[in-house]
């Protein structure tokens, strides 16, 4: 790379990536020219992403390709690092962090100080988990579904600190949101302090109300943290309409962008009890003492410069396509896999409701029978999916119909593995 190319700023070398502008210009006159749910539009989509059509990713639960423009974009940006280490070539991405969270806070209606850039939803579930003061004998009212990191995470804190963690069970297609509610609101006391669910389940698919067990929570005072793993860059997020107090979620999922990027939202009048995990080096200020909103918890060390810029681009391409229409398209794809699912003689383990559910799509196979199952829809059909729950297939913007259709060819192929 020649020393004149690391002296540009950071914007300037990006730009010169040809794909990225290409994608850009690509998208958008075919959304001119195309239906929002025009297959052409969507076929373009497809192409942004390399993956080749012998391993077509179906498992968004756990990990997305990224688009081909950011990929390329954090390899030219970590090259920009590595050629010049020095706090003056550095400096260039201090805009960049902030025009990152910037763009990933408004797209979830947030402020951007209400938003920090942590490392992912793990990281920033575990920012409320240890961060928020407890006395012995509090309570924690969680989903029984939750992720590992939203659930037992809880169970060590209690273990630690003398706190008691209420699972609460739903049915496995409720009747109502109400239902679900009443199930949440009669597990909480006097002595609940945080109300702490995952909206969209990984291993069943089902999708809780947000919006209302939230409204529940704050009218009897309690903090309410929601693990939106499954649901940021799948549907278009408004933290403050949902009225959470805080929501963590990861760039590798449905966001399908750099790897090891997250975002932690905590609302503003929030922070100033949530202590920090991790107390990074920042040069001028002293994190637990000053900051008073979610930049309190970004302070984690040294960052990887070139994803934290990317991200941005990432949000672009969001906005591009437009995350209403990505949730559109989403249940679209989800709805005609559930369709060919129950054809193929599965059992749906996800509901079939699209109010009820995300992108997460399940069926039931017998526990000896999943790998074999998940191992075959692999090296026969050339779809990846994931054995969470029994069989687990994420459909995305990426995917076809022709994906869909293969996946339940897939399926059908192996009736008899997946009868239960």
């Amino acid at each position: 790379m020649p020393l004149s190319v690391t002296r540009r700023s950071v914007l300037q070398q990006a730009g010169a990536v040809a794909a990225f502008a290409g994608t850009y210009g690509a998208i958008q006159n075919t959304a001119r020219a195309q239906t929002p749910s025009g297959e052409d539009y969507w076929e373009l989509v497809r192409r942004q992403f390399i993956f080749p059509e012998s391993a077509v990713p179906m498992n968004c639960a756990n990990l997305c390709p990224t688009f081909q423009s950011v990929a390329d974009k954090v390899a030219t940006l970590s090259r920009v690092v590595d050629y010049d280490v020095s706090f003056n070539n550095r400096a260039q991405f201090n805009d960049t962090l902030k025009a990152s969270r910037a763009k990933v806070a408004a797209q979830i209606g947030a402020a951007p100080e209400e938003v920090a850039l942590v490392r992912n939803t793990s990281e920033g579930n575990s920012v409320i988990t240890n961060g928020l003061d407890f006395r012995a004998g509090d309570e924690i009212v969680i989903w029984e579904q939750n992720h590992v990191t939203n659930n037992e995470a809880w169970d060590i804190r209690a273990k630690r600190f003398g706190l008691k963690v209420i699972r609460v069970s739903v049915p496995r297609v409720p009747e109502s949101d109400e239902q679900v509610v009443e199930l949440f609101a009669k597990a909480c006391s006097d002595r609940t302090k945080v109300l702490s669910f995952t909206e969209v389940s990984n291993v069943s698919g089902l999708k809780l109300p947000a919006k209302k067990l939230a409204t529940m929570a704050r009218d009897r005072g309690i903090y309410c943290h929601v693990d939106g793993a499954q649901s940021w860059g799948v549907a278009a997020l408004d933290v403050h309409d949902i009225g959470c107090d805080s929501l963590a979620a990861s760039a590798h999922k449905w966001f399908m962008g750099p790897k090891e990027i997250g975002i932690l939202y905590v609302r503003n009048g929030r922070a100033p009890e949530i202590w920090p995990n991790t107390i990074g080096y920042t040069g001028d200020i002293k994190v637990e003492l000053e900051l008073e909103n979610a930049l309190k918890f970004e302070t984690l060390g040294q960052r990887d410069d070139a994803a934290v810029a990317a991200l941005g681009e990432t949000a672009d391409l969001h906005e591009q396509i437009r995350p209403e229409r990505i949730q559109a398209r989403v249940t679209e794809l989800a709805s005609l896999l559930k369709e060919g699912l129950k054809d193929a003689g599965a059992t749906l383990v996800t509901p079939e409701s699209p109010a009820m559910s995300g992108g997460v799509v399940v069926i039931e196979v017998p526990k000896a029978n999943q790998k074999a199952v998940a191992d075959a829809m692999y090296t026969q059909f050339g779809i990846a999916a994931s054995t969470s729950g029994g069989l687990r297939l994420c459909p995305h913007i990426y995917n076809t119909r022709a994906h869909i259709l293969r996946a339940v060819k897939g399926v059908a192929s192996m009736r008899d593995l997946v009868k239960v």
